[in-house]
């Protein structure tokens, strides 16, 4: 038979939540107040009854428990929840100091609340989640659902099931419309039949006529309809899809970091990382300043043209490193230790990547972000485009970085091979975008720098 329990799992955990921030207030005030003989004559009843009213009010703003089988995970279910509670202690934190009984409050009674809270909500999480993938791979809570196609879409969707079992789908056929005499007749007497829960369309073996029949077929039997589009072949794009007031529009993102948040997240980040570098870092500026203009004759500074977003050229700054004369030579790439022309202390500035501070500049103006892939030479932008053109094109829709995964993994690139390989590890970064990751990437790089492992 058919799940007949929509949305009982986040009544349980709004209602689970309820009972254990009551059970968190009770426990925090016996741990302070080693009893209950006071609570029901003082401000507390007060306090408990503010404090679940506006739960209530806050998860329902937040939408803390909207959530569906598909996207019920333990991370992002323990994200919504963190964030309604620290709203939540916020305005309560508030409310005790505007409180004209305020002082009578016991602040360890209110930091024992919320940290029981969080604790005993996260533990109930987690044993929910797993209590359910036990479950369901067990055969037990499921959902029927059936394919319409016969494609490689249709196999796609079902191998999709098969290797998530903890998500509680069970197959049971697919249905090719164009083998059948009545085909609409007879996907409802098959539906009737196997008591499907969800019905998956393939749009691309469909026409428009039979997927309005479906959808009332669908009404009649009480079966979800799922409408699969064939977006094979540039998913990798990310695409998602904006509702232009009653139609539906697929955008496809042809470069990183196009919708406005991403945009607005990462320039904010470059902004004031940059900004607290350049302030908190100027006594290290004016040493390596100091170094540089002692050891060896010649400007502090060293300009030279990059490729930047779009190819577009840019002049980088660098703390400089080589002498003077050192293009006399003749080498495109840094021969690694040996190279005759770095100076003494432009080999411990490479090796700590301290030559690369003033590259912050480039930062403020615009012209590079603080994680990207690296700014490249003409020379090596056209044996790239040479190489492996679609991917470097790639590499070209966003600003280049101080540092970047590819840098930290392969370091500096002398060779087709290494230029390749970076390029590689380059596109990992485009995939998806995160302060987090920028974070996570910078202190990898620190750990280059404080170990000098740079080239």
């Amino acid at each position: 038979m058919k799940n007949h329990y929509p949305g009982l799992l986040p009544k349980a955990h709004l209602w689970a939540d309820v009972a254990l921030l009551n059970l968190s207030f009770f426990s925090a005030y016996l741990f302070r107040f080693d009893g209950f003989s006071e609570i029901f004559r003082n401000q507390y009843v007060n306090l408990l009854l503010f404090a679940n009213l506006f739960w209530i009010l806050t998860i329902h703003i937040l939408k803390t428990y909207q959530f569906s089988r598909l996207s019920y995970h333990f991370n992002t279910q323990l994200g919504k929840f963190f964030k309604a509670v620290v709203i939540h202690a916020a305005i309560v934190m508030a409310f005790l100091y505007l409180s004209k009984q305020g002082e009578a409050y016991s602040r360890y009674q209110f930091l024992m609340t919320y940290g029981l809270f969080m604790f005993l909500s996260t533990v109930s999480r987690a044993a929910a989640v797993l209590f359910l993938k036990l479950y369901r791979q067990a055969g037990y809570n499921y959902n029927r659902f059936a394919i319409v196609g016969k494609g490689d879409l249709a196999s796609l969707i079902r191998e999709f099931y098969g290797e998530r079992k903890e998500l509680g789908y069970r197959y049971y056929g697919m249905f090719e419309l164009a083998a059948q005499e009545k085909p609409v007749a007879a996907l409802e007497a098959f539906v009737r039949e196997k008591q499907l829960d969800y019905v998956y369309c393939c749009l691309n073996e469909i026409s428009d006529d039979q997927i309005r029949e479906i959808i009332k077929m669908g009404e009649r039997q009480r079966t979800q309809i799922r409408l699969v589009p064939d977006f094979r072949g540039f998913m990798t794009n990310m695409a998602t899809i904006e509702y232009h007031d009653m139609y539906p529009i697929i955008q496809v993102n042809t470069k990183p970091f196009s919708s406005f948040n991403e945009q607005t997240a990462k320039r904010a980040f470059d902004l004031v990382f940059s900004t607290i570098v350049m302030i908190l870092g100027a006594p290290i500026f004016f040493l390596v300043f100091l170094a540089i203009k002692i050891t060896s004759p010649g400007p502090v500074f060293f300009k030279q043209k990059r490729s930047g977003r779009w190819g577009e050229m840019f002049d980088i700054y660098k703390f400089r490193s080589m002498y003077v004369d050192a293009d006399k030579m003749g080498l495109q790439h840094s021969q690694g230790d040996d190279d005759p022309r770095i100076t003494r202390i432009g080999r411990f500035l490479r090796k700590s990547r301290l030559d690369e501070l003033p590259q912050f500049i480039n930062v403020l103006k615009g012209e590079m972000s603080v994680v990207g892939p690296r700014p490249l030479y003409k020379y090596d932008v056209d044996m790239l485009m040479e190489a492996e053109p679609h991917e470097f094109q790639r590499l070209l829709t966003v600003k280049p970085g101080i540092t970047s995964i590819g840098q930290i993994n392969v370091g500096y690139a002398d060779t087709m091979a290494k230029n390749v390989e970076r390029l590689r590890y380059d596109l990992q970064y485009l995939k998806s975008y995160s302060v987090f990751d920028d974070v996570m990437l910078i202190f990898r790089t620190l750990q280059v720098m404080v170990l000098g492992r740079g080239q």
